[in-house]
């Protein structure tokens, strides 16, 4: 049996874990890191924006049940009844929330699609900034 010491390779350093990710920008304990580049978290600027919008239409199956019951009952009390379909309204959401992050002259912005709840996507994206806000605010 040999004493002889066998070398172990060094490890490579763990890179920093992501605390918080808008999109494509990522906030970790000391730095904001995008696709463009990464900058020190100090000094940093968080925003965002609902760039969404929703809209009031009828559904197709709603015109077309109306048409099927306008034009075979017609004369009769159906027939009047169908006209109600014409008045169902359902609502579409589209768009994107916007994150915007700024330190100096660099910015970055970041996209994340418009999900149907709007009023639950904006508060937790608010939530989230807050948070990167809280961070920032810790390195400065």
């Amino acid at each position: 049996m040999s004493s002889e010491l066998v070398p172990v390779p060094p490890r490579r350093p763990t890179p920093p874990r992501a605390l918080v990710q808008y999109g494509d920008i990522t906030l970790t304990e000391h730095e904001l890191v995008t696709p463009s580049g990464t900058r020190p978290l100090a000094g940093t600027q968080l925003f965002v924006q609902d760039m969404s919008r929703t809209d009031r239409y009828t559904p197709g199956w709603a015109i077309a049940l109306g048409v099927v019951l306008l034009v075979l009952f017609f004369w009769t009390i159906i027939g009047l009844g169908a006209i109600a379909f014409f008045f169902v309204k359902a609502d579409r959401r589209s768009g994107f929330v916007q994150f915007t992050a700024t330190n100096g002259a660099f910015t970055h912005q970041s996209f994340e699609p418009a999900l149907p709840d709007g009023q639950a996507q904006l508060f937790e994206a608010q939530s989230r900034l807050n948070y990167g806000r809280g961070l920032i605010a810790r390195a400065a």
